[in-house]
């Protein structure tokens, strides 16, 4: 079954994913893809920089985010830096 998912692509199209590649990242793979300490992570969760993450069974503590949301926000995340950069640049020229 084919399913159109809003997985970002370098032409910011959705994607058609198989059901089978949506993947469930769980805490300790979500620090090692970004990088992040598990401290950081959770403080940029409960600050609203990062999506925070579902229940992965009623009622239980196990959380997860999925893979594709993920992979949006780091894009996303990369754009906003390239803009950074373009204010801190033009900011420095009126200086």
């Amino acid at each position: 079954m084919k399913i159109n998912a809003k997985i970002p692509s370098s032409k910011d199209k959705p994607v058609t994913a198989e059901l089978s590649e949506i993947r469930v990242l769980r805490h300790a793979q979500i620090c090692q893809k970004l990088g992040l300490s598990s401290a950081k992570l959770f403080d940029m969760v409960a600050k609203g920089i990062f999506p925070e993450p579902f229940t992965l069974v009623p009622g239980g503590r196990a959380v997860g985010w999925l893979e594709h949301e993920i992979d949006y926000w780091i894009i996303q995340r990369r754009e906003c830096a390239k803009q950074e950069q373009v204010l801190r640049k033009e900011k420095s020229k009126w200086r």
